[in-house]
């Protein structure tokens, strides 16, 4: 995502569109994308574009052939010191130079429909997910039993350990736990892009556990630890790039997510308590990672349930506290004004004072009453007299796939 710029149009590649990737599209600020995988099929109810359609960022329907298209003139622009490629939306056709190609528009009745099938389709889903996740945490119920044989890392003995992983809320979570990162200062640990998110939130990880698929090269030169999840018999695809960067590296291979990984690495290496953000609970969680299971998961929270804190949604309870509490902390200021007989003329004052929207605001905003007039941000696209709108292709999301 960190291509992508404001205005620019996404070309993806992504089955059933989840909700990280719709919020990372939304707050990059694409004008609109186009996805050449099935946006949603209908087999579960997904939120992700709905989340695109109602930020205002229209969804058009591509095929493989038009990604691999315009994938290979974005690698030819590349070659040449260029950014992107412009395409023309008009009319359901897509121009990119002297391609065309046909492109539907998802709008929201087309999601609201598969939807209510994906709603329809759960008892089954769930059915199916189930089964999967016992077969396979019988199977591998062996590897969960012994100690899992770790590398030489620090010890976390005596200490907190915070595990961030990118799945959804993490950034509104991991705000959240400001307060508490800072009096206890646990281990930070990132899965994968979550050390990207501990470095975007301020904070340096102390270990960085994944296949590396995900996680920038700022993330992995910041000096941490570095532990590579590679398969159970030994291949790990992310060391090849971990080696080239000239950094060291450990190896654990093992069943299962690399998120299951990191827990059970905090566990073992003696963490007094171990809080996870972003983690992957529930089964909509693991169908948006394309998983049909979760069993090895089950088994790690199983294993280390005693130690575990889950921090997911935490951020709506403590927000909706706050905001209670300011509440209340008004009214009893408006009662204390009334029975001194102030309340009619400070009554604007003090609700403004009180607004969620006046205590976020900067504050050379609140001291003035001008408003500034509204620009729209440079975009890199330009406006023909006719509205037809040329857009930058600068990014692309790969199909990620993985049965348990």
């Amino acid at each position: 995502m960190e291509k992508l710029k404001p205005g620019d149009i996404a070309l993806l590649l992504h089955n059933n569109l989840d909700e990280l990737s719709a919020s990372g599209l939304i707050h990059a600020g694409v004008k609109a994308v186009v996805n050449c995988g099935v946006t949603m099929n209908g087999h579960y109810p997904a939120e992700g574009p709905r989340m695109l359609i109602h930020a205002g960022i229209p969804i058009y329907q591509g095929d493989q052939d038009l990604f691999v298209t315009l994938a290979k003139q974005e690698a030819e622009q590349a070659v040449q010191g260029k950014q992107g490629v412009e395409i023309r939306i008009c009319e359901g056709v897509l121009h990119c130079g002297e391609h065309t190609a046909k492109v539907s528009l998802f709008t929201e009745r087309d999601w609201h429909e598969l939807y209510m099938e994906g709603q329809a389709k759960l008892p089954d889903t769930l059915n199916a997910f189930i089964t999967n996740t016992l077969v396979h945490a019988s199977n591998e119920s062996v590897q969960w039993l012994e100690p899992m044989s770790l590398p030489a890392l620090r010890s976390l003995s005596g200490r907190y350990a915070l595990i961030v992983v990118r799945g959804s809320g993490y950034k509104e979570d991991l705000s959240a736990l400001q307060a508490f990162i800072n009096e206890y200062e646990p281990a930070l640990i990132g899965v994968d892009g979550g050390a990207d998110a501990l470095l975007e939130a301020g904070y340096m990880p102390d270990l960085i556990v994944g296949d590396m698929d995900s996680v920038s090269d700022g993330a992995l030169c910041c000096g941490c630890e570095l532990v590579v999840h590679a398969y159970p018999d030994g291949r790990a695809p992310g060391l090849k790039r971990v080696h080239e960067l000239g950094l060291p590296v450990q190896i654990i291979p093992a069943h299962g997510t690399s998120e299951d990984v990191a827990l059970l690495t905090a566990y073992e290496l003696g963490a007094e308590r171990i809080i996870a953000v972003g983690s992957h609970t529930s089964m909509i969680d693991f169908l948006e990672k394309g998983r049909k299971g979760m069993a090895s998961t089950l088994l790690v929270r199983m294993k280390i349930g005693s130690k575990l804190i889950d921090a997911k949604g935490f951020a709506l309870l403590y927000t909706a506290r706050s905001h209670k509490r300011r509440s209340e902390v008004a009214k009893a200021w408006l009662r204390t004004l009334a029975s001194a007989g102030l309340a009619a003329g400070m009554l604007i004052a003090v609700a403004a004072c009180w607004s969620p929207l006046y205590a976020q605001a900067p504050s050379h905003h609140r001291e003035s009453e001008q408003h500034a007039p509204v620009s729209a941000p440079a975009t890199g696209h330009t406006h023909s007299t006719d509205q037809k709108e040329i857009w930058h292709v600068t990014y692309r999301i790969r199909h990620h796939s993985g049965v348990e």
